[in-house]
C-alpha cells in the first residue's frame, strides 16, 4: 500500500507550512493515476481527520487503514485524531462504500 502523508510542521525544528486539505486531496488523486501498479492507496485519517479521509475515498483511496491503539509519530507534532472501528465504518458507508475488515496482507477477515 501507499500512504500519502503530508508534512506536519508543528513542534518540529524544521518548521514550515502545512499542506492544505486541497493539496492533500490533489496528491491522493495524482498518486492513484501515477501509482497504478500499487493496488491499495490509504487515506490518512491520522493526519487529515475523518471528513477529508471520506473525500479521499472519492479521489482514489480504497483504504482508511486501521484504528490505532496508540500512535506516537504524528501525535508528537500535536495532531491528535482518533477513531473507533464503528465510526470508521460509518464514515465509509456515508460515502456509499462498503467497509471490509482486512489483515496486514489485505486479506478480507471474517466478521466476528
Amino acid at each position: 500500500a501507499f500512504i500519502p502523508w503530508v508534512y506536519q510542521p508543528a513542534k518540529t525544528r524544521l518548521g514550515g507550512k502545512k499542506a492544505s486539505s486541497f493539496e492533500y486531496l490533489k496528491m491522493v488523486a495524482v498518486s492513484r493515476i501515477f501509482l497504478d501498479n500499487i493496488p491499495n492507496i490509504q487515506a490518512s485519517w491520522v493526519t487529515q481527520g475523518g471528513r477529508i479521509s471520506q473525500l479521499a475515498l472519492h479521489m482514489g483511496c480504497n483504504d482508511l487503514g486501521s484504528t490505532m491503539i496508540e500512535e506516537n509519530v504524528v501525535a508528537a507534532t500535536g495532531v491528535k485524531f482518533s477513531m473507533s472501528p464503528e465510526k470508521m465504518e460509518a464514515l465509509i458507508r456515508a460515502e456509499g462504500f462498503i467497509p471490509v475488515r482486512r489483515n496486514q496482507a489485505y486479506e478480507m477477515m471474517e466478521e466476528s
